[in-house]
């Protein structure tokens, strides 16, 4: 199978990384930088802009495309251009081609499903995004899965909890602190690139939850970190004493406000093996070179 990822970013690289054994991989960045890192993987690089038909003509064509491009953490008009106008430009360009891929899977955020008040949300659970940019998420979920289709592509969306591992542990963030209360749903970097692999080769799901097997309270995890980190635990902040700061932004405060545990049963019953299936397995690495730093 010959697979173009689009955005070949912090999960795209080790997608190509897993996928390049068995596959043939052509990964696309924009910048000289990013071109180099998709290099390094044994892919091909593209430099290409997402939002660029003109620019996507120069990928060559493929049996799947995996839309997995970032805004850069902008605001909500830069998602939109990417996310629903560059997901939209995707599809068509290389929906037009003679030889069209199948298959399309968009990377998209467990961030659509809103305030659940700490209740289980699955693929089953109703989308209540609360923010400008989680509303655009939605979006492009709905051109990846209805779009898609008019264009002679299979669309599925890999939905995403929240991302660490290599590079993106954070870990002063939780043993310093002060941690407000809520829930943590994540996903090692590893495991979310297998899901996307998981859906290329081996189920024709729509659509997938993409997280971990223990969704965990924020001060526990933060405890539990301290601990093994051989350091006090952090200082604790209920919900209520976060949002009296003035200085939150709206987009903020929505998030201190949003609360839910993901579920991965239905991932689970399909097969799929998770390399890190809990945050204690994912964070051993971090852990271990903390205390190599401070010894």
């Amino acid at each position: 199978m010959r697979v173009a990822i689009l955005g070949c970013g912090y999960v795209g690289l080790e997608l190509a990384r897993q996928l390049d054994d068995d596959h043939d991989v052509v990964g696309v960045r924009r910048s000289d930088d990013g071109v180099a890192a998709v290099e390094a993987t044994g892919a091909e690089a593209v430099q290409a802009d997402v939002t660029d038909a003109a620019a996507l003509e120069s990928v060559p064509d493929v049996d799947a495309l995996v839309f997995a491009a970032s805004s850069g953490g902008r605001g909500a008009d830069a998602a939109r251009r990417v996310y629903v106008e560059g997901l939209r430009t995707a599809i068509e360009t290389f929906g037009g081609r003679e030889d069209s891929p199948e298959t399309l899977v968009y990377t998209s955020s467990t961030g659509v499903y809103g305030d659940h008040d700490g209740g289980w949300v699955d693929e089953t659970t109703p989308l209540d995004p609360t923010t400008d940019k989680t509303r655009v998420l939605a979006e492009a979920e709905r051109v990846a899965r209805e779009v898609a289709p008019e264009h002679g592509i299979d669309g599925a969306v890999a939905r995403f909890a929240g991302l660490y591992g290599p590079d993106r542990y954070r870990l002063e963030r939780y043993i310093e602190g002060p941690v407000t209360e809520g829930y943590l749903n994540m996903i090692h970097r590893d495991d979310a690139a297998g899901v996307v692999r998981f859906m290329l080769e081996s189920t024709d799901e729509e659509l997938l939850l993409a997280v971990d097997d223990e969704p965990v309270d924020k001060w526990a995890f933060a405890d539990w970190l301290a601990e093994e980190c051989g350091v006090k635990a952090p200082p604790k902040r209920a919900k209520a004493e976060r949002l009296d700061d003035d200085s939150l932004s709206e987009a903020s405060r929505r998030r201190i406000l949003t609360s839910k545990r993901c579920s991965n049963d239905r991932l689970r019953e399909l097969g799929y093996p998770f390399e890190y299936p809990t945050y204690r397995e994912g964070y051993r690495a971090a852990i271990g070179a903390y205390r190599a730093d401070e010894n």
